[in-house]
């Protein structure tokens, strides 16, 4: 773990099952926590709030984003001012568009302008990330989150993008930028070189955290042990 210690950029654990959640809270190399829908139905969650809640009854110290629900702007606006009265250290995530492909820049700004604490999610266009810019109030602190992983989906370098940023982001010191989807545990040296604030990694990935500066000769015969172990188990013979 002496490597992590190096870094600028700071892990926030992505998830939704409260066990592990509470188990990576307790890290200090956990700086946040982050989750959304699709993880909270993936792991069984049946009632948002209560969900919430209890993550927030322990987690106290460290920020945590939950996110909105709706499609419309309107109710979008009314869940986000119901979240963002949980506990002091709860981020709203807001998408950047709703399904229609409106973007969410109105909500935003008045959001903002009303000191909500506010996360913009599913960002992957540096056109995206000038919109919100434009329209978060730069005193209120506030995350952008592009995904990074889902550019690199697309066969697109997202590192490019991510340094654009950055360098974007220079003017709002309040504002900063998490590299979100991460898909290997390289994605977070990639975000501490370019200079970004935030990732958010899921429990797989952290679980490699103990590989970082493993010798690779060692690694190499780890391999090797592994698929002539799972030869023997499998009973396999030529």
């Amino acid at each position: 773990m002496t490597s992590l210690g190096r870094l600028a950029v700071k892990i926030f654990a992505d998830g939704a099952d409260l066990p592990t959640i509470l188990k990576l809270h307790a890290k200090p190399y956990i700086k946040g926590l982050t989750t959304n829908p699709s993880l909270m139905r993936k792991a069984g969650v049946a009632d948002y709030r209560a969900f919430a809640l209890e993550v927030l009854r322990h987690v106290t110290d460290k920020p945590v984003s939950f996110e909105v629900l709706a499609d419309d702007f309107a109710t979008m606006e009314r869940q986000a001012l119901d979240i963002a009265g949980w506990a002091e250290n709860v981020y709203v995530k807001i998408p950047v568009m709703n399904t229609h492909r409106e973007s969410a820049s109105d909500l935003i700004e008045h959001l903002s302008a009303r000191q909500v604490k506010l996360n913009i999610t599913a960002i992957t266009t540096l056109e995206q990330i000038r919109q919100v810019m434009s329209a978060l109030n730069p005193d209120v602190p506030s995350f952008i989150s592009v995904f990074a992983g889902r550019v690199a989906d697309t066969g697109r370098d997202p590192l490019p993008l991510i340094a654009q940023a950055v360098q974007l982001l220079r003017s709002s010191p309040r504002v900063e930028l998490i590299w979100a989807s991460a898909r290997e545990l390289l994605n977070i040296f990639q975000a501490d070189s370019v200079g970004c604030s935030v990732i958010t990694v899921t429990p797989d990935i952290l679980g490699k955290l103990p590989l970082i500066d493993y010798d690779l000769t060692e690694y190499s015969l780890d391999t090797v042990r592994m698929f002539y172990d799972d030869a023997r188990s499998a009973g396999f013979s030529l």
